[in-house]
């Protein structure tokens, strides 16, 4: 008898033969259709039961949620919504299910309801077909490093540095709370602590990715990073996942390069390996917009979101040009931006990042060279412009519907000048000395991107809030599970 997942019996040529299958219960109608899914796809199999043919006190344990297996004969089907049924010969309730508590009933739940029954919130078609193209966007981004010559390396989730200078960090200390051991001055004594010094959960692991791409010349970082950041909008989590390559030898037009094709691969992938999911997520997304105003519906769809971003090439404009764009356009002057764009050296919203994607230029945009007192401090400094402005070699990409997605920069190569930056921002050269040492020893010009992975999954399966991206999400107030 041949054993296989839901996926496979629905794609598989082999009616008239007897199968083996195992899943949950979604639905068992009349005593007699049994709608079977066991995650491998979003498409349920429907297996029809003889109730004449097996014990009444079986049958009533087959109830919503119940895992069971299920033996019989694949044919073509005589209903209409799938190609292939069971017909069921044995039948085996594989656990205890009570429907009377069971959270998951066949009902719309709120999105707010199955986060705080986030263990169980992927029976529903929804989040099994999020945490499907999670999972694919992963593989697709491993799959294009590794078949781009890149190699992968495990940053510290443990450091001693502040790589974005935000200071919102989780401390990481085995001191006794409540009486640490304190210096003469009455300050912590992080010397007596397991590390010998202060530490925290990371931020990113950028900069010892730069290290490690000063020798091995292209490698890329995929892993759990961690923000103190007391926030508690839609877009906000307190641990997330970043993507970050760095390349040595290569310049910010290489930098662009680079982002926009890594863009396109990993979306065309799920685009061809998701077919079903995405399907069901746009479906999803326009019957949630069709009681929104007019004003507030989206101008394109899903899955046109999403090839809007692989088939268009992404227009690359300057911060400079971009700033006076928005500051002529019609929202600003009508004053319908609710930041209100007046001068050169306004830090970008996501409004304005929106505009310039989805109306002005209509593709995705790689913004650069913004003002160096906006940008992180490793960031590689131009030559002051015209009217003696400071800029950096940096870059955004812009997508419809979410704004930033990606943001990175050409690293400052130079030894005295990275000293000087520090020293205006009150960053220790003693802190980072080892990265200090990079622009001392064979020093080279090198870049790299941040890609904040659930930003990716929100923006390919058309999710509004961050927390239904990720499988248990860590924000204020909130450490469930």
């Amino acid at each position: 008898m041949i054993t296989k997942t839901v996926a496979e019996l629905l794609s598989a040529d082999i009616t008239l033969q007897d199968v083996s299958v195992k899943g949950w219960v979604k639905t068992f109608r009349a005593n007699r259709f049994i709608a079977l899914n066991d995650g491998s796809t979003i498409n349920n199999v429907q297996c029809v039961v003889d109730f004449e043919n097996f014990d009444e006190a079986l049958l009533k344990r087959v109830t919503t949620g119940a895992a069971i297996h299920v033996k019989g004969e694949l044919v073509e089907s005589q209903g209409k919504g799938q190609s292939v049924e069971i017909q069921v010969k044995e039948l085996e309730v594989l656990g205890d299910s009570d429907p009377e508590t069971y959270p998951i009933q066949p009902k719309k739940h709120t999105f707010e309801f199955l986060r705080e029954n986030a263990h169980l919130r992927t029976r529903t078609n929804t989040f099994s077909a999020v945490m499907r193209l999670r999972s694919s966007l992963s593989f697709a981004i491993h799959k294009y490093f590794n078949e781009n010559g890149f190699y992968y390396m495990h940053t510290p989730i443990i450091t001693g540095s502040d790589a974005e200078g935000a200071g919102e960090m989780f401390r990481v200390s085995t001191l006794d709370a409540k009486k640490p051991p304190l210096t003469e001055d009455g300050d912590v004594n992080y010397k007596e602590d397991f590390f010998g010094k202060e530490t925290n959960l990371t931020v990113s692991g950028q900069l010892e990715a730069e290290t490690f791409a000063m020798s091995l010349g292209k490698v890329y970082t995929f892993g759990p990073t961690f923000r103190a950041e007391n926030s508690n909008t839609s877009r906000h989590l307190a641990e997330f996942w970043m993507i970050e390559p760095e390349v040595a030898f290569m310049d910010l037009a290489g930098n662009m390069d680079l982002a926009e094709d890594f863009l396109k691969s990993v979306l065309g992938y799920v685009l061809e390996h998701n077919k079903d999911d995405l399907e069901f997520l746009d479906k999803r997304l326009q019957d949630a917009e069709k009681t929104l105003p007019q004003a507030e519906r989206s101008s394109m769809n899903l899955i046109d979101k999403i090839k809007f971003v692989v088939d268009n090439n992404f227009k690359r404009v300057s911060y400079t040009e971009a700033i006076d764009i928005l500051r002529n356009s019609k929202p600003n002057k009508k004053k319908k931006f609710k930041f209100i764009i007046k001068e050169w050296g306004a830090d970008l919203q996501s409004e304005h990042e929106r505009y310039l994607v989805e109306k002005h230029f209509k593709c995705p945009v790689i913004l650069f060279d913004y003002p160096a007192n906006i940008k992180a401090f490793y960031m590689r400094l131009n030559e002051p412009d015209h009217e003696g402005r400071e800029t950096v070699r940096a870059m955004d990409i812009l997508f419809p519907g979410i704004g930033e997605m990606v943001g990175g920069s050409q690293r400052e190569e130079r030894l005295e000048v990275l000293k000087e930056k520090m020293k205006a921002l009150d960053i220790p050269e003693e802190e980072l000395w080892w990265y200090l040492d990079l622009r001392k020893y064979g020093t080279a010009v090198h870049s790299g991107f941040g890609l904040g992975f659930e930003r990716l999954v929100m923006f390919a399966t058309g999710m509004g809030n961050i927390r239904d991206v990720i499988p248990y999400p860590r924000t204020p107030q909130n450490a469930e599970f």
